[in-house]
Formats: structure tokens, sequence, C-alpha cells
């Protein structure tokens, strides 16, 4: 159906561009003829045969010429649609609408400018049109590089309509809007962007070792949203699946989940944001964000690493201990070969490689606690 309805459009624009250019030949043939003759006064018309010929056959030309070349442009318009198509999906929802914003802005001021030169002689008829490009262009591009600079510009209006409704609250309600009071034995866990991304929090509170309330503050949401709206494809991804986990968390497990409104906007960082909220409240940051869990604990907050908490209950191995393993790669050293516990503990096997994806029973010699994790040195039982 649309495939008939742009044929019938190119059709006729092709047919009225045909009549208007062969109109334009209609003097040289009038010139040939007396215009007394031929001269038809209908009215309100008074046209020359000739100039009605010249159209009629222009029109009825071009509207032939459109028809066979209409399946051609159509096949160059969807290739075209499919690539903005394409284009608009990779970009962020909210670069598609500064870009939008831009373009309206740019067509005005082009249209605005425009009909000032309109009145130049011979080229002025051009220059609205050129300007519309011009600006166009330069609306999309500067709207979407300086987006948020822009949006800065005006920060000042929801920190004017915030403290405006703080002025008209009552003192009590805005002390309990500044931050999450404990009551009673309740022991707040602030979750960070990245342990949430993460998804084993997840697992951790469906096996009920999480006690108290999980604090989701709303910069941690703002975060991903950001993330989750990037144009880059790994970061969107990991922006949704953290969405993905939070839904998770607040239907399907036992820990009860709150989201606070505070925020500090004297603060940029989303980590220290959390140390100070950490602080406000008594609580403590789940995380597994290295760099956060030294500058919690030297602000004085406590933190709770699930990658500790991780290596803490991965099973314990002493030297003479053996086990079923599979050789699946080779190691560093010549001879190695390496093999992997459920639970990704990685086993070093000392002459292994001759036995490469092979199950083998293999004698543990020693083992090594690291920061990325626990390291298991073997060798083969046999």
């Amino acid at each position: 159906m649309l495939d008939r309805v742009l044929r019938f459009f190119i059709t006729l624009f092709m047919a009225i561009a045909g009549g208007a250019l062969l109109n334009l030949a209609s003097p040289l043939l009038t010139s040939f003829i007396s215009t007394e003759i031929l001269q038809a006064d209908m009215g309100w018309i008074k046209l020359t045969v000739a100039g009605f010929v010249c159209i009629l056959l222009g029109a009825v030309l071009g509207g032939v010429i459109g028809f066979v070349l209409s399946s051609y442009f159509i096949h160059k318009l969807k290739r075209f649609s499919a690539k903005v198509e394409v284009q608009l999906n990779k970009m962020p929802t909210h670069d598609v609408i500064a870009g939008a914003v831009g373009l309206l802005l740019g067509l005005i001021f082009a249209n605005l400018l425009g009909y000032a030169f309109s009145k130049i002689p011979v080229v002025g008829e051009y220059i609205p049109v050129i300007f519309s490009i011009v600006f166009g262009y330069l609306g999309i591009t500067i709207m979407i590089r300086k987006r948020k600079e822009l949006a800065g510009a005006f920060d000042f209006i929801p920190k004017f309509m915030k403290a405006v409704a703080k002025n008209h609250e009552p003192a009590k309600a805005a002390s309990a809007e500044e931050a999450p009071k404990l009551t009673g034995d309740t022991q707040y866990k602030l979750l960070d962007t990245s342990v949430i991304i993460d998804g084993r929090i997840a697992d951790i509170c469906d096996t009920g070792f999480i006690e108290g309330t999980l604090l989701i503050p709303v910069f941690v949401l703002e975060e991903l949203q950001h993330i989750a709206d990037s144009s880059d494809v790994l970061k969107r991804t990991r922006g949704r699946r953290g969405l993905d986990i939070l839904q998770r968390i607040r239907q399907g497990t036992r820990v009860k989940v709150e989201v606070t409104n505070v925020d500090f906007e004297d603060i940029a960082e989303v980590d220290s944001k959390l140390v100070r909220l950490g602080q406000q409240v008594g609580g403590k940051i789940i995380t597994n964000d290295f760099n956060l869990n030294k500058v919690a604990q030297l602000r004085g907050v406590e933190v709770l690493n699930i990658n500790e908490l991780s290596n803490a209950v991965k099973p314990v191995v002493i030297p003479g201990e053996n086990m079923q393993v599979t050789v699946v790669k080779a190691g560093k050293e010549p001879g190695q070969g390496v093999a992997y516990l459920d639970d990704g503990t990685m086993i070093v096997i000392e002459g292994g490689h001759r036995f490469m994806n092979e199950m083998i029973e293999v004698e543990v010699t020693s083992a090594l606690q690291t920061a990325a994790g626990r390291m298991i040195f073997a060798k083969p039982k046999n």
C-alpha cells in the first residue's frame, strides 16, 4: 500500500514538473504562430493553444517518466530510511530529542534571517533554502554536542522550584526528607552501581544472608539509566542488566528495598555521594569496587565487599587432597596445564599439558590466595 501511495505522488510530481518545464517553451511555439488566431478567451483564464498543448504534453511525458522511475526512487528512499533508522537506534534518546530541538531552532532562525535577504534580486528566492539547510545542520550538531552544557545552564530552575517547595513545607516534613532515619533495629545497606550491574547481589539476597533494608539512592538509579541509554552497545547492555537486577531484587527477594530521593547537589561523583549518604544514615555500603572500598573505610563507613565474600566461601583445599578436574588449556610455563573448579578457581597442574581436554585425578601441592582470588597448584596423581 505504501509503495502505491509513493508511486502516485512521484508520478504526480513528475507530471507537474514536466508540464511546468514545457510551458516555458510555449512562447517559442507561439512566436511562430499567430496569437490572434490561437488565443482562447475563457473568462478568467487566457491561454494560448500552444501553451495548453505544451503543458498537456509535458504532464504526460513527466507522468510516464515518473511512473517508470518510481520503483527506483522508492528503492532508494527505503534504503535511505533504513540507514536513518539504524543511526537513530544507535543514538541515545536524549540525543535524538536534542537534535530535534536543535533542528527546530535552526529552521526558525533560518526563516527569520532568510526573510531579510529574500528581497535581493535574482538570488533572493534561493537564499532561504540555503539558510534552512545550513542552520538546520548547525542546530542539530550544536545541540547534540553541547547538550550537557545547555542543560546545565538551566539547572537553576529545578533548584529554585525545590527551594520554593521546601519553604512552603512544614519544618518537620522538611527534616524528614533530608535523610532516611534509622528506626528501631533497622540497618541500611547501600548499593552502588557496580555491585548492581555485577548481579551477584540478587543471588545473595535470595539466600537470606542480607539483613536490614537495601537502600538505593536516586543518583545511583540515574547513573544506571544514563549507562542504559549509552550509545555504546556494551555499556547499554550493562545498564539494562543493572535495571533488571534491581527489579528482580524488589520483586523476588525477601529483603526489604527502599529508594531514597536524597541527593547532594554540591558533590559531583556518585561514589562520594554514596559515602556521604552512608555517613548520614549510619549504613553499610555493598560494593565490589576496590577504590570505593578504601575511600569509604578511610571516611569511617563500613563496607561489605562481595568479592571478599566470594573468596571466603570458596572451598578450602589442603596439600595432599585429591580431586577430579579437566585440563582445558596450557599454562604459562612449559608443560603446565590449567583446569578450573565450578566456582572459577584456577588449578595449575605441573606436567598437565599432555592431558589436554582429559579428566584426570590430581593431587594438591599448594594453594595461593591473591586479591583476584584463590589459585591452586597440583600435579597428576599417577
